[in-house]
């Protein structure tokens, strides 16, 4: 399956996209451009899916990805969601403007940026600039670009996010894996077979397993566990409930499991998510 190539129409005037996308423009199947796209969370709330990585997103946060990266943003239910988003090509300010030494770190950041960038909310500065470039003309919209971009290089913070460049994969599966990700996304509290997804792209079990892993860097139960484990992350961060019943709201079966794929995932038990998230909002 090779991502919906998306083509991103300039408007005359500018050398670089920069628009608000709401509800039901924002919802985009898994997909890819040669653009290279910042984009900030707005409104709403779901998963996110960047290469080979899948986690949560939230108002505040910012994403960084890089040329031709297959991406999509899966909205929670029916809640409305928006985003300013940027798009730029690479070579849009000139083909010598890379190789000034002055941009260095900003080559360096272009590169990582083809495994993902996250930045969590708490970057004001930054949203700022991002809120109002979609407004700017002139050279003060350069200007604006360049200074988000020099914000994500000297940010200490941000996170990279898929462990590896996807891999070029056949378009003639056009809509599998987002049929895949739609299906997981939908069905995972509850359980899920592998006959059960498989036929969901149409194929055996076998040969799914098989697809799944060279279009994804991954196995699909690796996958189906950290959407779960994201759900989780929610109702830590939102609800009061016990964790026990979370862990069956989230769709594990046992306690044990859930405990050993939130550790593996987010590299702490759920007690210590849940008591380092109120440590850090009050």
């Amino acid at each position: 399956m090779k991502p919906f190539i998306e083509r991103l129409p300039v408007a005359e005037g500018n050398s670089f996209v920069a628009n608000t996308h709401r509800t039901p423009l924002f919802e985009v199947s898994w997909h890819q451009h040669i653009e290279y796209e910042i984009i900030l969370i707005t409104e709403g709330s779901g998963m996110t899916f960047i290469g080979n990585y899948v986690g949560e997103f939230k108002v505040g946060d910012i994403f960084f990805i890089g040329s031709n990266v297959p991406h999509t943003f899966k909205k929670e239910g029916d809640v409305i969601t928006s985003a300013v988003v940027i798009h730029f090509n690479s070579l849009f300010w000139g083909k010598e403007f890379l190789n000034l030494p002055e941009n260095k770190l900003l080559n360096d950041l272009l590169g990582l940026s083809m495994k993902g960038i996250k930045l969590d909310n708490g970057t004001p500065a930054l949203s700022k600039i991002i809120r109002k470039l979609e407004h700017r003309s002139g050279i003060s919209r350069i200007i604006s670009l360049l200074n988000c971009l020099d914000l994500i290089v000297k940010d200490e913070r941000k996170t990279v996010l898929s462990v590896s460049e996807m891999p070029v994969v056949n378009e003639r599966y056009q809509d599998r894996l987002d049929n895949i990700f739609s299906y997981t996304i939908s069905n995972f509290q509850k359980p899920i077979m592998l006959s059960e997804i498989a036929a969901i792209a149409n194929m055996s079990a076998t040969a799914f397993c098989f697809y799944f892993k060279k279009s994804t860097k991954k196995k699909y139960v690796e996958f189906l566990n950290e959407i779960r484990i994201g759900h989780a992350c929610k109702l830590l961060q939102t609800s009061g409930k016990p964790i026990i019943e979370i862990c069956y709201e989230s769709g594990f079966n046992t306690p044990a499991n859930f405990n050993k794929q939130f550790i593996k995932i987010k590299k702490m038990p759920p007690s210590e998510f849940r008591s380092n998230f109120k440590q850090t909002t009050y």
